[in-house]
């Protein structure tokens, strides 16, 4: 490896899995060069969550970046780990700094048939990865009260509008948007889906959100009208705009096979329907794209606690480690197209055949195991897991 990859490691059984992955089936086969940011709770609590920026920066200079799974705290979480404070959420603050979007789609494996029998090819689920509720500023009042919505400009020409007359005590939250963060994502997405042949859809919510919803959709038209219509039309596919319900009820009756685009919070949802349709969200590769051509894989997952605490009591677990492991080979793909190793480029591609063989030929984790119609199925823990895709692996490599 030429250069480094951003390597950002994260929590509980999923921080377990990511050395395992790395001392079975990264280290044995290829020099790994990573500049290592340790996003655990205890480390982004001891940096007040600076590490999590200086990761974030990272990326952007060397232009690739593979992430564990990480603790996004609550109430509960500020008391176990005795926090300063409750911290955002590492992606959410990735997100904002490469202002990127996240394309999610599933892992297809032959015995594993998705809930929606429809369903005959991978959804891909584009997200775009700034504002909305993730940079929210909220407000609890507790008397009666006017709320106002108040924007001065740099002019000092101040204009007001009323939120609610409050009786009694409620709830405020402001969101907000920029045009030129809604057009990086408007055309990520028109990229993806010409670089995939599919085609994209465009989903919110503008017949209720006349302004801030309308904002998007009206970016997108504009865009694809003056950018992109052309290449569509050569490509042979399609783009179009719907309202989300209409969306979710067209998604459920077709046979897949296209590139949804959906707002931050309506892509972290319908994401996780669609990982869990296709059979699982350990099953679903993530990655983020910036406007500038940088990468950040992830696993779409979380942290998997209920597994943690049983391996600290010194017991077996089954974790599914597929969405960690695509994350890896999907970043150590990236770095070497970037840098021209197509040694490493070809060592993904064999080590994703590998795992996805592992599981078709019936060795596979608890949860696999019990949406998989694989005849003689065999359930291993993690390791072993991981030890039957390296077998495997050393004869491709042959």
């Amino acid at each position: 490896m030429k250069t480094p990859l951003v390597e950002m490691d994260g929590d509980e059984m999923t921080r377990i899995i990511w050395q395992e992955i790395k001392e079975i089936l990264l280290i044995p086969y290829i020099e790994l060069n990573t500049e290592n940011y340790d996003l655990g709770l205890k480390k982004r609590d001891e940096t007040n969550d600076r590490i999590t920026v200086d990761a974030a920066n990272a990326t952007r200079k060397y232009g690739v970046a593979v992430k564990c799974a990480t603790i996004t705290p609550n109430a509960q979480r500020m008391e176990e780990y005795n926090l300063k404070e409750m911290w955002k959420s590492p992606n959410g603050t990735i997100r904002a700094i490469l202002d990127g979007t996240v394309f999610r789609a599933p892992i297809i494996v032959d015995s594993i048939k998705p809930f929606v029998k429809t369903w005959k090819k991978p959804i891909t689920i584009a997200r775009h990865a700034y504002g909305d509720i993730y940079r929210n500023v909220e407000y609890r009042l507790d008397t009666p009260g006017k709320a106002e919505l108040v924007f001065t400009a740099t002019d000092g020409k101040v204009s007001k509008q009323t939120i609610h007359d409050f009786k009694g005590p409620g709830v405020i939250m402001g969101m907000h948007n920029i045009d030129d963060s809604i057009k990086s994502f408007a055309r990520a997405c028109f990229n993806y889906a010409l670089d995939q042949k599919q085609n994209l859809w465009f989903a919110t919510k503008d017949t209720i959100s006349k302004k801030y919803d309308h904002t998007f959709k009206d970016i997108f038209q504009e865009i694809f009208d003056c950018e992109y219509s052309e290449k569509f039309k050569n490509a042979g596919i399609e783009y179009f705009y719907t309202l989300i319900d209409d969306a979710v009820a067209r998604i459920i009756r077709s046979e897949g096979g296209m590139v949804w685009a959906c707002k931050n919070y309506d892509g972290d949802v319908m994401s996780d329907m669609v990982a869990t349709a296709f059979g699982s969200l350990a099953m679903m590769t993530s990655v983020l794209v910036s406007p500038e051509g940088h990468y950040e894989y992830e696993a779409a997952h979380g942290t998997v606690t209920r597994h943690y605490y049983s391996y600290l009591k010194g017991e077996a677990t089954s974790t599914n480690p597929m969405a960690t492991l695509f994350a890896w080979t999907g970043a150590l793909r990236k770095r070497g197209e970037m840098d021209g190793l197509s040694k490493l480029t070809e060592f993904a591609d064999k080590l994703e055949a590998a795992s996805i063989k592992t599981i078709n030929e019936g060795v596979m984790l608890k949860e696999l195991a019990l949406l998989s119609d694989a005849e003689n199925k065999k359930v291993v823990s993690t390791v072993d897991f991981l030890k039957e895709i390296r077998a495997r692996l050393d004869r491709i490599m042959q």
